[in-house]
């Protein structure tokens, strides 16, 4: 009887201690679902009435329209294209990066400069996009950044990266591992940290060179994190973080070929028409081909490693 009560005791505590992260989920997951239904809606709010009632009595109902206007724009295969090659970029050399990173830092054998180097690695995680654009901003302005007075300074052409849009992928692709890659170091560092000490002396003992030790022992302790943090990602292969694409870029519209993704192609379309339920279909577009990507992509890797995946 006393086991029992103890257990239900237990059962109410992690109940109690879940029931704020159920709630979060519930609130801002499973409710707005319902909001699906305006992607096959023209909506329009009705003068004096609520969201509900201008969605269900005052928006036509238009079926696919809203898709079709989405596939047909002429802009999207460049929108696309572009989000794409970021996101592929940012799953290669997002995971290739931290790890990099995590083994270098599990050789650093002063705790001091271990943790400082943790700690300025972590910093950028914090910084808003809007902080950070001002930092790009700082190098690369035409008349004051830094990149175009060291420039001058050297007897070089300065050079308008406002309206070079071909050096922007590097640029892009440069800025977002500098703020996430500090992150995800620490979260592959903290699995390397729960490696048996014992491998390491035996490995030592049998002369393994450290490129062994990152082969043979290292990088197969990491293999499952990898595995699980790419399929995360690839979830969101459609997606892209809104900040960097606009706000690093200062919207700028020279360099929309290279910089435009969908997230910012949809944003401009809703601030100029007001297309709600244009806005609505490319969302519901982007998390439905994530999803059946990341089923499709943990399937394959359960078919080659059974103990891999997340699902």
């Amino acid at each position: 009887m006393k086991k029992k009560r103890s257990s239900k005791h237990n059962n109410a505590e992690l109940t109690l201690l879940s029931l704020p992260t159920v709630l979060w989920y519930i609130a801002f997951c499973y409710l707005p679902l319902f909001g699906i239904i305006i992607a096959f809606k023209r909506y329009r709010l009705v003068p004096g009435k609520g969201f509900f009632y201008s969605l269900i009595r005052g928006s036509d109902w238009v079926g696919l329209s809203n898709f079709r206007f989405l596939i047909l724009n002429p802009q999207m295969l460049r929108v696309v294209r572009n989000t794409l090659f970021y996101n592929i970029a940012f799953l290669i050399l997002g995971t290739a990066v931290p790890v990099t990173l995590a083994v270098i830092l599990s050789y650093i054998h002063s705790g001091t400069v271990r943790s400082v180097t943790q700690i300025c690695m972590l910093l950028p995680h914090f910084m808003s996009w809007v902080i950070v654009s001002y930092f790009v901003f700082a190098f690369l302005s035409a008349d004051r950044g830094m990149i175009n007075t060291a420039f001058e300074y050297f007897g070089m052409s300065k050079i308008n990266f406002y309206l070079e849009p071909e050096v922007w992928p590097a640029i892009l692709i440069l800025v977002q591992l500098w703020k996430t890659s500090g992150y995800s170091m620490l979260i592959y560092y903290a699995n390397i940290c729960t490696i048996d000490t014992d491998l390491f002396d035996c490995a030592r003992v049998d002369g393994a060179s450290v490129s062994q030790v990152i082969r043979y022992i290292i990088l197969p302790q990491l293999k499952s994190m990898m595995i699980v943090l790419m399929l995360l990602n690839l979830g969101h292969i459609l997606s892209t973080d809104f900040g960097l694409f606009y706000q690093v870029t200062r919207n700028a519209g020279s360099i929309l070929s290279t910089t435009e993704t969908i997230d910012v192609f949809v944003y401009k379309a809703l601030m100029e028409q007001s297309n709600y339920g244009f806005s609505s279909a490319v969302s519901l577009i982007q998390n439905g081909i994530g999803c059946l990507l990341l089923i499709f992509a943990n399937r394959m890797i359960r078919l080659i490693d059974p103990d891999g995946g997340i699902i």
